[in-house]
């Protein structure tokens, strides 16, 4: 039997990969940067954990023969549950990151890459609360499928934690990859939002996909293409969200009763300088740490987020119908303070440890959300609207 504090409350099916950066030519390139969707991802989710419930944060990272020793020591810090597979034989998943002026990203792998299959995850993985997937349509259904098999399997020989844990169905992630998000692939999209919970492109790869240069709230064919989505029914029960990723323009999420716009954590300073250095895995911490905190109800982060949000009317009439959803928002505050932390730096944000307080460059995760969410606090009394996406 699997104790409380041995649950796991987030899995990624998400490759590590060592990155090679190009920024074209806007500054020199970098190699040997740890990076991957997984990587990326458990730091959205570990940022909202905290450090007490780090070992809720579970990945598969495989090892090659070039695995450098640097990059193990800086998983290791993060204390997660991690799966280390050593196989000599084989090279670590390279891949190259190309970036253009206009947020565009290219990808290519160097080496061949191994990819995580549901039928990998351990026992105790299979029983996670959230599961992120970076994948196509197809294969998306193939591992909700598989896990949700799996589970059904181990809860029948006696093997689940418990009867109620094994019950709720988990909370599934899927964010598509942008290679596929063309219009030939609009039918399977549709048809995988349906076994998930929440499903993410970005504003370009949204746009791609229905024949846009990009998605814009802005436009009469972008409210359009958003209730087309969500009327067409996201999760089992129609109701799970579609949260549009949009850079430095922030995040836009929905359902079909719900909607609301959270702008990035850095924004330009009066001369137009930011802090943001390198978007590379802003996106896939951004859902790591969704995914996490839509599990992590009532913890400090939450607490903070209610305590100041809690005397105004317009956030409490957004959250009113969010039904008993009403944590979702809060868990989109804390994965736009985590995406924060994850631009400030080419590759992760550095952990260390200062009078027994965790800090992420040098900055406590609560802490920004708290800040984070003095602003929105103040931003949502002066234009609720823009905020709620109420016309």
């Amino acid at each position: 039997m699997t104790t409380q504090n041995d649950d796991v409350e987030f899995c990624t099916l998400g490759m590590f990969i060592i990155d090679d950066i190009d920024f074209g030519g806007i500054r020199p390139g970098v190699k040997d940067i740890t990076g991957g969707a997984a990587s990326f991802a458990v730091i959205g989710a570990r940022l909202v954990s905290g450090s007490k419930h780090a070992r809720a944060v579970s990945w598969i990272v495989d090892v090659g023969s070039d695995f450098p020793s640097e990059t193990l020591a800086v998983i290791k810090s993060w204390n997660t549950d991690c799966l280390f597979r050593e196989d000599t034989s084989r090279l670590t998943t390279r891949a190259w990151n190309g970036y253009h002026p206009n947020e565009q990203r290219d990808f290519k792998y160097l080496t061949p890459k191994l990819r995580l299959e549901p039928e990998m995850l351990s026992d105790k993985q299979i029983w996670s609360k959230t599961f992120h997937m970076v994948c196509s349509a197809s294969r998306c259904i193939h591992i909700v499928q598989t896990i949700l098999q799996r589970r059904e399997g181990l809860h029948k020989t006696g093997k689940s934690p418990s009867a109620a844990h094994a019950l709720q169905r988990p909370i599934f992630v899927w964010e598509p990859i942008p290679d596929l998000c063309t219009p030939e692939e609009q039918h399977n999209f549709f048809a995988a939002n349906k076994v998930v919970d929440v499903v993410s492109p970005n504003h370009m790869e949204l746009g791609m996909m229905f024949d846009q240069s990009s998605w814009t709230e802005d436009s009469q064919d972008g409210r359009d293409l958003v209730r087309t989505i969500t009327e067409s029914g996201i999760g089992p029960d129609g109701n799970g969200m579609l949260v549009i990723r949009a850079g430095k323009d922030g995040s836009y999420a929905y359902s079909k009763n719900c909607k609301i716009w959270l702008p990035a954590y850095h924004q330009p300073d009066a001369s137009g300088s930011s802090p943001v250095i390198d978007p590379t895995g802003a996106g896939n911490s951004f859902l790591g740490a969704l995914a996490q905190g839509m599990v992590t109800t009532g913890r400090e982060p939450f607490q903070v987020i209610q305590s100041i949000l809690s005397q105004s009317g317009n956030w409490q009439k957004g959250l009113d119908s969010w039904g008993s959803y009403q944590n979702y928002p809060m868990a989109l505050i804390c994965a736009t303070v985590a995406a924060g932390f994850v631009v400030e730096q080419i590759g992760v944000p550095q952990i260390s440890d200062e009078n027994g307080e965790e800090l992420w460059n040098q900055s406590g995760f609560t802490e920004r959300v708290r800040l984070y969410t003095q602003r929105l606090s103040k931003t949502l009394e002066e234009s609720p609207r823009k905020h709620l996406l109420t016309n």
